[in-house]
C-alpha cells in the first residue's frame, strides 16, 4: 500500500515536478523512503545546504517557467530554506516547498526540532498549510501548485513525520467536509479594456521622446517590445532581471539602469517626455524621469504594482505579450527619428566608454576586463548567472547578450550566495547548454565552494551533453560592493576589520575535485584563459586576481554620493590614493568620448 509520501511525490509528478532539491533529515524520513521507491521520478538532487536547494529550485523556475520544488527536514533544515524561498517570492517565481514536522501527538511539547512552520513560512509563502490527515494530501498538493503557478510565488506544505508514513488516501471519504481536487492549470489571457489601451496609445503617439523600461515580465514579449520600440522611435533600458529580454546588439538598447546602469540609460531617462514601463517593478525612482517631466504608460499583470514606481496615466493591467499585441495596431510610426538617432549615438558612446575603462591599467587585473573578455566569447546559447556584489556591475554593464542567451541573478532580494546555485540549477535544467557564473570571492567563500562538491557528485549528469560549466571567481580579498557603499552612502572609509577576506586557493580547490583550475594575475593572459575555460572538457574554476580599487562608477554621480565619497577619503581610507586616481580615470573616459563625438569628422 503506498504511503502518503509516495502519493505526494506521484501527485507532484503529475504537476510536472520531476526534480526536487533537498537535504535529508529524519523529519522527512517518509519522503526519503518514497524517493527511493520512486525510482528517479521525481529525483532528489542533494546540494550541500538547504538554502542552496531553495536557490536551485528558484533558478529552475526562472529558467524554465515550470514549478520549482525543494524539500527540507523539520527544525533547522526548514529554517535554512528561507533565504532561497524569499528570493523566489520577491522575483515572482513559482516554487513549492515540502517541509517536515514532528509527529502530531508531540506538537506543543517543546519537542526536539519543534518549530512553528506555519508562522515561520507565512510571510514567504502565499499558501502554507500542514497536512493533518492522509486524505488532505491531495488537495494540499493541488492547491499549493495552483497558487504557486497562478500568483508566481512560493507555496509551502508541512508534513508531520507520522502523516508521511500513513497509508495514502488518494480519494477522501465521501462525507461532509471532504474536498476533491484535480491536477491542471492554464495560464490566463489577461488584457486591459479597450478604453485603457486607447488612452495608452494616445499618450505614446503624442510623445516625441519615448523611453521604454523593460523587466523580466516582458521576457516572453521580445518581438512585441521590438515592434513597439520601432514604431515609437524609442530607446529601451533594461532592469537587471530584464537583461535577457532584448539582445544588446540592437542599437537603441541602452542597457542597464540605475547605479549599475549606463550613461545611455541615464540620458534616455533624463530627457524623455514619455515613459513606457513593461513588466518591471524597478524600485529606484531617482533614475527615472523627474515627477511631472514625463507622461507614463505601464503594463503589469499584477494590478497591485501599477503606478507604484512612477505616476502613471494609462494603467494597462495585463500580460505583456497579449497587451502589446492589442496595443501595437493603435500606435503610429514616428516619422521624426531625431530622438532615436540621439539614443543610438549615446549607446555607441557608452560601448566605447566601457572599452576604454576595461583597458585601464590595474593592479593586477582590471575586473571590468574579465567581463569584457568574456563578452565577445559568449557561446550563442549561453546561460550566465552572477552573484550580488561588485561582480554584478560588470555582469550588468559589459556582457553583450545575444538573442537566445539567458541571464539572471537574485534581483529583488539581492542576496549573496545565489550565483553558484543558480548556475547549477540552470545546468540541471539545460544540460545541453553552456553555463557560466561570474561571482565574487566573498560569495564564493560563503557557499559557492561547497557547491562545487555538488557538481562533483552529479558530474556526468551535468556535463555529458555539454561540458561547459565555468565558475569565474573575482579574487580581490574585499567585500567590494559594500566597501564602495560605505564610501558613497555613509561617507565612511573602508574598514579592514569587516571588508577584508582571506585569500583562498580557489584554483587548487577545483583541482582537488578533479576540475580544471586556471588562475590569472596578468591581464595579458586573460583572453587565452577564457578560451581555455570555455573549451574545458568539464567544470572549470577561472580565478582572476582583480584590483579592489577599480570603482563601480555610476552613470551620474549624484551630489550627495560625491560628497560622502570625498568625506570617506578625508577620513583616511586605506586605499585613498588608488581610489581617487583610478576613479578619476574611469570617469574621465565618459568626457573623453563626449569630446571625440563633438569633433568635426567623427565617424558616426
Amino acid at each position: 500500500m503506498p504511503k502518503v509520501a509516495d502519493y505526494v511525490l506521484q501527485r507532484l509528478g503529475e504537476w510536472g515536478v520531476h526534480r526536487i532539491y533537498g537535504y535529508p533529515g529524519d523529519g522527512i524520513n517518509g519522503f526519503l523512503g518514497a524517493l527511493d521507491r520512486a525510482d528517479g521520478d521525481p529525483e532528489l538532487i542533494q546540494p550541500r545546504h538547504e538554502e542552496m536547494g531553495a536557490f536551485m529550485a528558484g533558478a529552475h523556475a526562472k529558467f524554465t517557467g515550470e514549478l520549482g520544488c525543494c524539500i527540507a527536514t523539520s527544525g533547522g533544515g526548514a529554517i535554512h530554506l528561507l533565504n532561497g524561498l524569499y528570493d523566489a517570492k520577491l522575483d515572482h517565481q513559482p516554487v513549492v516547498a515540502i517541509v517536515g514536522q514532528q509527529k502530531r501527538f508531540s506538537l506543543g511539547a517543546a519537542f526536539q526540532q519543534e518549530i512553528d512552520p506555519t508562522v515561520l513560512f507565512t510571510d514567504v509563502s502565499e499558501f502554507v498549510q500542514t497536512c493533518m490527515h492522509p486524505a488532505q494530501a491531495r488537495q494540499l498538493v493541488d492547491r499549493a501548485c495552483k497558487v504557486a503557478l497562478s500568483n508566481r510565488t512560493v507555496a509551502t506544505i508541512v508534513f508531520p513525520v507520522d502523516v508521511q508514513e500513513e497509508d495514502a488516501q488518494p480519494s477522501p471519504p465521501r462525507t461532509h467536509g471532504a474536498v476533491y481536487t484535480s491536477v491542471g492549470w492554464t495560464r490566463p489571457r489577461v488584457i486591459p479594456p479597450d478604453t485603457e489601451l486607447a488612452k495608452a496609445a494616445e499618450i505614446l503617439n503624442e510623445g516625441s521622446k519615448v523611453a521604454m523600461l523593460v523587466g523580466q515580465g516582458a521576457a516572453e514579449a521580445q518581438d512585441e517590445v521590438v515592434a513597439a520600440a520601432e514604431l515609437l522611435g524609442a530607446g529601451v533600458a533594461k532592469t537587471l532581471l530584464g537583461r535577457e529580454v532584448l539582445p544588446d546588439d540592437l542599437p537603441y538598447v541602452t542597457g542597464p539602469i540605475g547605479l549599475l546602469g549606463s550613461t545611455a540609460s541615464y540620458e534616455l531617462m533624463k530627457d524623455a517626455d514619455t515613459l513606457f514601463m513593461i513588466g518591471t517593478s524597478f524600485p529606484y525612482a531617482e533614475w527615472l524621469p523627474e515627477e511631472g517631466q514625463a507622461k507614463a504608460v505601464e503594463i503589469d499583470i499584477d494590478g497591485r504594482m501599477i503606478g507604484v514606481r512612477y505616476p502613471v496615466q494609462a494603467n494597462l493591467v495585463g500580460d505583456s505579450r497579449d497587451t502589446l499585441t492589442a496595443l501595437l495596431p493603435l500606435l503610429r510610426r514616428k516619422e521624426d527619428r531625431s530622438w532615436r538617432e540621439k539614443i543610438e549615438k549615446e549607446v555607441e558612446q557608452w560601448w566605447r566608454v566601457l572599452d576604454d575603462r576595461a583597458h585601464e591599467p590595474a593592479d593586477p587585473v582590471n575586473p571590468q576586463l574579465v567581463a569584457y573578455e568574456l563578452s565577445s566569447r559568449l557561446p550563442e546559447d549561453a546561460i550566465v548567472t552572477t552573484d550580488s556584489g561588485s561582480a554584478t556591475n560588470w555582469w550588468a554593464q559589459y556582457l553583450r547578450l545575444g538573442r537566445g542567451m539567458r541571464a539572471s541573478l537574485a534581483g529583488t532580494l539581492a542576496t549573496m550566495g545565489a550565483g553558484t546555485p543558480y548556475a547549477i540549477g540552470a545546468k540541471f535544467a539545460y544540460p545541453d547548454r553552456p553555463v557560466i557564473a561570474l561571482v565574487g570571492d566573498g560569495a564564493f567563500q560563503m557557499n559557492g565552494m561547497a557547491e562545487l562538491v555538488t557538481v562533483k557528485r552529479y558530474l556526468d549528469r551535468l556535463t555529458a551533453q555539454n561540458p561547459t560549466l565555468v565558475f569565474c571567481v573575482l579574487n580581490n580579498q574585499d567585500l567590494n560592493q559594500v566597501t564602495w557603499e560605505q564610501r558613497a552612502e555613509s561617507g565612511d572609509p573602508k574598514f579592514m576589520g569587516t571588508q577584508w577576506i582571506p585569500d583562498v586557493p580557489y584554483t587548487e580547490f577545483a583541482k582537488l575535485l578533479g576540475f580544471e583550475g586556471i588562475k590569472v594575475d596578468d591581464p595579458a593572459d586573460l583572453g587565452a584563459a577564457w578560451d581555455r575555460a570555455l573549451a574545458a572538457n568539464g567544470p572549470c574554476v577561472l580565478e582572476v586576481v582583480t584590483d579592489p580599487e577599480i570603482p563601480p562608477v555610476p552613470p551620474h554621480i549624484k551630489k550627495e554620493l560625491g560628497k560622502k565619497s570625498a568625506m570617506a577619503m578625508m577620513k583616511g581610507d586605506p586605499e585613498e590614493a588608488g581610489v581617487i586616481t583610478k576613479g578619476a580615470k574611469q570617469k574621465l573616459h565618459e568626457f573623453t568620448e563626449s569630446v571625440k563625438d563633438a569633433m568635426p569628422g567623427r565617424n558616426k
